[in-house]
């Protein structure tokens, strides 16, 4: 059964361009990635600093393999940087 995974992502003040373009990348070894569905992007409206990104996967384990794989590779390094507070992820699927 396919999952979700939601994650919050908030920038450092002034950075959101370089927050969106880190993004950009990760995305781009996502679409790469046994199991991936796609995801959708999304703005925080009265906080234009932060954005929230719907990952969709076709299981937990699909997603595992692929965060596993970046974080040995660096992918995820330039999103980190960018950051101006911790990320928050959260992953779900829907009841059956």
């Amino acid at each position: 059964m396919p999952i979700k995974t939601i994650v919050e992502l908030a920038a450092k003040p002034g950075e959101r361009s370089d927050l969106l373009k880190a993004l950009d990348d990760v995305l781009a070894s996502m679409k790469n990635a046994p199991g991936f569905l796609g995801a959708i992007r999304y703005e925080i409206i009265d906080n234009p600093d932060s954005l929230i990104e719907i990952a969709e996967w076709e299981s937990p384990e699909a997603r595992q393999r692929w965060l596993e794989r970046s974080m040995k590779t660096g992918a995820l390094n330039r999103l980190t940087l960018t950051l101006g507070a911790p990320f928050k992820a959260i992953t779900i699927r829907e009841m059956e």
